[in-house]
C-alpha cells in the first residue's frame, strides 16, 4: 500500500508541479504527517524532491526528472475495468485504485499529448456530486476492507460470510455463494445464492465480511446482465406491490414515474393533466413517492393512500400553524 503511494506521490507532483503538503495528503487521502515521513523516504531512496519556502511554497521534483513508474497493479486495472464513473468505481471500494490508475494512464501519455490531455479533461465534468438544484446525489459508504473481503471471494469463488442487516431486521450471520457484484445508480449490490436460492444483497448493508477457504457452489460462467435483469422482474412482480391511480401535472411525470416499478396504463386528462396505473414495492413506498411531488401529483386509489396523505398534510399544517 505504501509503495503505491510514493509512485502516486511522485506522479502527482510531476503532473501538477508545485503542491502542499496539505494538497498532497488530501489527493492522497492520508494524514499531513505522513505525506512528509513519505517525501524523506523519497528523498533518502534518491528521487530529488525538494521544498520551496514562502507563502507559495510547497513540494516540487526537479525539472526533467522521470522514471518508469506507470505499470498497473491488479486493483487499478480493474477498477478501470468497471470505472463508467468515479462513483461507480466507488461502490465497490475501487475509488483510490481508480484515482491511482488515471495517474499511471496519464503519466504513460507522450509529453505532447499528456498537457493536450490534461487541459481537455478540465472541461469534462461526469456525474457531479449535486444537480442544477443543489441537491446532493448520495452515494452510499462501503468500507474498503469490506468491500475487498467481498471482492476476493467473488473472484476466487470461495463462500463468504457475512453479516448483514436487512431492511427493519435484526443483523444476522450468513453464508453465502457469490456470483458477482453489479451496480445501479451509484449502488453497490452482491448476487448470490442461499442454500441453492438466487439471494441479493446491499453492500451497504454488508456489516462485516469473511472470506471462507471452501469452494462456492456457482456455475463456471456467469451472465450477469441477465442474472440481473430476472431479478429485478422478480422484485417488481413479487412481495407487497401496490397500485396506485394517479394524476400528475406533466411537468413532473418523469419524477414521478422514476420511483414507480412499473407503468401499467396512461391517458391525457381534459385539463392537460396525466392520469396513470403505476405500481409501487409497497404501501411506505407508494405515500413517500406522492409526498415528493406535493401538489403536483393527486393519487385518486387506493383511498387508503388519499387518507393517509391527508393525515399527513393535516399534520405539518397542524405543527406549522399560526403561533399567535
Amino acid at each position: 500500500m505504501r509503495a503505491d503511494r510514493l509512485v502516486s506521490l511522485v506522479l502527482l507532483l510531476r503532473q501538477r508541479g508545485r503542491l502542499t503538503a496539505d494538497t498532497l495528503a488530501r489527493e492522497l487521502e492520508v494524514s499531513t504527517r505522513t505525506v512528509l515521513r513519505d517525501i524523506e523516504a523519497l528523498s533518502a531512496a534518491g528521487v530529488p524532491v525538494y521544498a520551496e519556502r514562502g507563502r507559495h511554497g510547497g513540494f516540487m521534483l526537479s525539472p526533467g526528472f522521470r522514471t518508469d513508474l506507470t505499470g498497473l497493479n491488479h486493483d487499478e486495472a480493474l477498477a478501470l475495468l468497471v470505472a463508467g464513473s468515479r462513483r461507480g468505481a466507488q461502490a465497490f471500494g475501487l475509488g483510490s485504485a481508480l484515482a491511482s490508475a488515471m495517474l499511471k494512464v496519464v503519466d504513460a501519455l507522450p509529453e505532447g499529448y499528456r498537457d493536450t490531455a490534461a487541459g481537455r479533461a478540465e472541461r469534462l465534468l461526469i456525474d457531479p456530486e449535486a444537480d442544477l438544484l443543489s441537491r446532493r446525489l448520495v452515494a452510499e459508504d462501503v468500507p474498503d476492507p469490506i468491500a475487498a473481503e467481498v471482492r476476493r471471494a467473488v473472484f476466487a469463488g470461495h463462500k463468504l460470510r457475512i453479516h448483514y442487516a436487512a431492511m427493519d431486521q435484526t443483523p444476522k450471520w450468513r453464508t453465502v455463494d457469490p456470483i458477482g457484484l453489479v451496480t445501479v445508480r451509484d449502488l453497490g449490490y452482491l448476487l448470490a445464492t442461499r442454500s441453492g436460492t438466487d439471494r441479493t444483497y446491499r453492500l451497504s448493508r454488508i456489516l462485516a465480511a469473511e472470506e471462507l477457504a471452501e469452494p462456492a457452489q456457482r456455475p463456471e460462467r456467469v451472465d450477469l446482465d441477465r442474472a440481473w435483469q430476472e431479478r429485478s422482474t422478480r422484485f417488481r412482480t413479487g412481495g407487497d406491490q401496490v397500485t396506485v391511480v394517479v394524476r400528475v401535472n406533466p411537468a413532473r411525470r418523469e419524477d414521478l414515474v422514476g420511483t414507480t416499478l412499473a407503468v401499467l396504463a396512461e391517458e391525457a386528462d381534459a385539463d392537460g393533466w396525466l392520469r396513470l396505473e403505476v405500481t409501487f414495492q409497497d404501501s411506505r413506498h407508494a405515500e413517500w413517492a406522492l409526498w415528493q411531488i406535493s401538489t403536483d401529483a393527486e393519487a385518486l386509489a387506493p383511498q387508503w393512500l388519499r387518507t393517509s396523505l391527508r393525515n399527513r398534510a393535516a399534520a405539518i399544517a397542524t405543527r406549522y400553524g399560526d403561533s399567535s
